[in-house]
């Protein structure tokens, strides 16, 4: 079973079905791709119509408000889903999983009532697998978004018969699978498309584009109007506020070790100005339920600042997010030591026109866009060495975020102008393009 919502008409525009199983109100992460696709790809040729799970099968709280930014006139089909209660008895919790055979219901009838001419499938990765179900008796395009790695370094790390064990090995057998059947492939940097390319030689780097998440200015719009009545977390108007937002990545923890021990050498050589310091952590657990789930508490009390550290671990909603991200006096973009990471959380920082510091790998996009954006300090390593000789410049940048933000100036729109929500939906309407001209015609147009 499935419903779907009123459609407007758009007789001129070619149609894409985006499969995402999840989409607002939920507040994961995943969303934001396919919400900016749904409000700007029609400006750009494209009808898009969104195939999701209904959000009564989600588990997190929903944002309502999130939702309040997908314009009435998106067209959405709602799937069923196995329940998450009974799913989990057979150690099953990953929608796309529980909502499979649903989606690809609503897939087969949305196609045969919208005339669809692309599927692009985003979010969870096992409704990838439908690929080449859809290529054989849909005989459309699909293209496949991986906004994170399916295949990851840091699942290879976990231990073999663990649930991270096995949900890796499950990876390494499926992907390939998905990725063989895709007339397109695209995910958030061009380091990530390079390690998909090298464990498949026989995929057409032609057929691949990186693109990231970017960020929507007009979000920041919808904040000002409808600032958040009950907030989570509520910043001191005493302290100077130091703000990071978002989640505590598997190998975050060297970067967030050096950027505390760097807070620590300001406690000892500044103590009038830490003592009206606070680093506000919030959303590090990545779960809107995971009040109790702490990352950052432990480091803080060993390299003893956790005085000036607060952690919010669950996952705020998203314009409390931003209410956070603009009212902040500094924050804090810290990224992970893998080379691919690309925080879809900084655009939403540049866009709040607040100075910042970040960290990230010297090869990570972030660090090439925020060092040439301005507003803020960007550091970058290339490993564990270069990581803790940056110390005592990372300490001074923070004195100088605590003291005189305004130095930093503001980022520079212009550098950022390729990654806003409009810009990147006119990225994927290209890849379509391609996408659609690779089965017509077998060549792909370059990107």
């Amino acid at each position: 079973m499935f419903s779907t919502t009123a459609s407007p008409d758009n007789s001129n525009l070619r149609t894409v079905l985006i499969v995402t199983p999840h989409f607002p109100p939920s507040t994961l992460a995943g969303v934001h791709r396919a919400r900016h696709l749904a409000k700007h790809l029609p400006a750009h040729g494209w009808r898009p119509v969104i195939i999701r799970v209904a959000e009564t099968h989600y588990t997190e709280r929903p944002d309502f408000a999130l939702a309040a930014l997908v314009p009435e006139s998106v067209e959405q089909i709602r799937a069923d889903a196995v329940p998450a209660w009974l799913a989990r008895l057979a150690g099953v919790g990953d929608i796309g999983l529980r909502a499979y055979v649903p989606i690809r219901r609503a897939i087969a009838k949305a196609v045969a009532e919208t005339r669809a001419d692309a599927i692009l499938i985003t979010g969870s990765p096992y409704p990838m697998l439908l690929s080449g179900w859809v290529k054989r008796h849909l005989k459309i395009p699909v293209t496949l978004d991986f906004q994170d790695p399916w295949v990851s370094g840091e699942g290879a790390t976990r231990p073999k018969w663990s649930k991270g064990g096995f949900a890796y090995r499950l990876a390494v057998a499926l992907e390939p699978h998905a990725v063989r059947h895709a007339d397109f492939i695209t995910s958030v940097s061009d380091r990530q498309n390079e390690e998909m390319a090298e464990r498949y030689p026989w995929l057409d780097r032609k057929r691949m584009a990186a693109i990231p998440i970017g960020g929507d200015a007009e979000d920041f719009n919808a904040l000002r109007a409808k600032p958040p009545k009950q907030p989570q977390v509520r910043l001191d108007p005493q302290k100077a506020n130091l703000s990071y937002v978002g989640t505590f990545l598997p190998r975050a923890g060297p970067l967030i070790r050096t950027l505390l021990q760097a807070v620590r050498g300001l406690k000892q050589s500044h103590p009038e100005l830490a003592a009206r310091l606070q680093l506000n952590f919030v959303g590090t657990s990545n779960q809107p339920n995971r009040h109790d789930s702490y990352r950052i508490r432990a480091i803080a009390q060993d390299e003893g600042v956790a005085d000036l550290v607060s952690e919010t671990p669950q996952r705020v909603p998203f314009l409390e997010a931003l209410h956070i991200l603009a009212n902040s006096q500094g924050l804090l973009l810290i990224g992970s030591d893998e080379p691919h990471y690309t925080a879809s959380k900084i655009y939403p920082a540049l866009m709040s026109a607040r100075p910042y510091v970040s960290l990230f790998h010297h090869l990570s996009s972030a660090h090439g866009i925020l060092a040439t954006a301005g507003g803020g300090k960007a550091f970058a390593f290339a490993d564990l060495i270069e990581l803790s000789a940056l110390i005592p410049d990372i300490q001074n940048a923070l004195i100088r975020l605590s003291t005189t933000p305004e130095s930093f100036g503001r980022a520079d729109p212009a550098t950022y102008a390729a990654y806003t929500a409009y810009s990147v939906s006119g990225d994927f309407a290209k890849v379509l393009e391609n996408a659609a001209a690779t089965l017509e015609f077998g060549e792909v147009k370059h990107f």
